[in-house]
């Protein structure tokens, strides 16, 4: 529950109900369907753990592809590794992308009008399954898997398939994936179906504070496991590459990233395999 100062913004777009409030804990606040996405206060922690134990694994990533992150802050997080030459970032809802620039800026810190990132508004599995282009890293950052939702056939074995088809060589993937309490079997669902279509599978959490949870992450490599790299390993990887001044990752925080709780990692290999016939859902 959060203290609303004030609403800002609220519109029913074609895809899903937007709403930015001013909250008094933690400020500006996006909600898509009547769940917190992004906050002013504390969105780094979910960007920063969602984006560079990806980026820093890859020993050099250049292109990268972007599903969802529609407020901007995702890519403004791969922009910073000065390896990269392009970013195509494929969103479903250009309303959520044009009220996060007015209203959210702070988000996306101009990344939208970097001219690495090529913005394209498109359904993500089209883009994916009909894409001839391949890429170093993919990153998988849409709500979570709710009935009637945008996003629910964005964690099925299908989509991972094609994913999958189109990283290089050595790419890897990532995904936001839940709540690794408040819906675990939807987060274990996810692993377990990810791990079923790549050989190197692995999850990680961090605390969200205005999610009120450990937030689960889930990756599938190609090329290198981002938990094989060790606190120097990263530190060295961030200095090299001019990546100091980020708000919470560090090679500390990086392999506290995948220390799971023991009643978690218990339960990893208890859940399904989500499909396009049989989805997985978040509780609403």
């Amino acid at each position: 529950m959060h203290g609303i100062k004030r609403v800002i913004f609220s519109k029913k777009s074609r895809v899903q109900y937007i709403d930015i409030i001013e909250t008094y804990d933690y400020g500006l606040m996006l909600i898509l369907d009547g769940k917190v996405q992004s906050t002013i206060r504390d969105e780094h922690f979910y960007h920063e753990a969602l984006v560079h134990p990806i980026m820093t694994a890859h020993p050099r990533p250049e292109k990268v592809l972007i599903i969802g992150g529609g407020e901007g802050a995702t890519l403004r997080e791969v922009l910073r590794h000065p390896t990269v030459k392009q970013v195509i970032m494929v969103d479903i809802d250009i309303d959520v992308i044009k009220c996060s620039k007015e209203y959210l800026p702070q988000l996306s810190s101009g990344a939208f009008e970097d001219k690495r990132t090529n913005l394209i508004i498109s359904d993500g599995r089209k883009f994916v399954e009909s894409c001839k282009e391949k890429f170093d890293v993919i990153i998988i950052d849409v709500t979570d898997p709710l009935e009637e939702g945008p996003g629910q056939f964005l964690y099925t074995v299908e989509f991972y398939e094609a994913v999958k088809r189109v990283l290089n060589d050595n790419g890897i993937m990532v995904t936001q994936a839940t709540s690794i309490y408040y819906s675990t079997y939807c987060f274990t669902t996810i692993y377990r179906t990810i791990k079923k279509v790549f050989e190197k599978a692995g999850c990680y959490s961090t605390w969200t504070p205005a999610y009120d949870s450990m937030w689960g992450f889930v990756y599938g490599s190609k090329g290198p496991d981002p938990k094989s790299l060790s606190k120097d390993d990263i530190d060295a990887i961030l200095n090299q590459r001019g990546l100091i001044n980020t708000k919470y990752y560090n090679g500390k925080i990086h392999e506290k990233l995948f220390i799971l709780p023991k009643e978690i990692e218990e339960q990893l290999e208890k859940g399904g395999i989500a499909t396009d016939k049989s989805p997985t859902f978040m509780p609403a």
